[in-house]
């Protein structure tokens, strides 16, 4: 975690969860709004067809090379959503696992959903990030 981003717990809500409930933006700090990140290589074509957790480790590959674009880290991230076309549990599990051995102890509050499709042919999985990065003082 940086100095810009302050995790917070809730011990009045279950620990079963595996991230922060909230976080905090401590300023002075610059937002960074990312699009989703997707399976695709350099090429444009979609990694892993089949494999939620194949996917789901080049769409971390792929986050952290936008954020780095924009300044920022994985563990400048304060907020995740993560997509998983799929209504098979399992397959939501497994690139939460991915993503979330991606972020090590930066639990960052995050939300897991499974969806009906998703923009790229064979697309199983797509995460979007905030994260908050200390702003250059004039």
């Amino acid at each position: 975690m940086t100095d810009t981003v302050r995790l917070i717990r809730a011990a009045q809500l279950s620990d079963v969860a595996e991230y922060a409930y909230a976080a905090e933006v401590v300023p002075p700090a610059r937002l960074v709004f990312t699009a989703g990140a997707c399976p695709l290589d350099a090429d444009g074509r979609t990694v892993a067809p089949g494999d939620p957790a194949g996917q789901a480790r080049q769409v971390m590959a792929n986050l952290a090379v936008a954020l780095a674009a924009a300044g920022a880290r994985l563990t400048d991230v304060v907020r995740t959503t993560v997509y998983v076309a799929s209504g098979d549990r399992a397959d939501l599990v497994a690139a939460w696992e991915v993503v979330r051995d991606a972020f090590g102890d930066h639990d960052v509050p995050s939300t897991l959903l499974g969806v009906a499709v998703l923009g790229y042919p064979d697309q199983l999985v797509e995460v979007e990030a905030v994260a908050a990065v200390r702003a250059e003082v004039a």
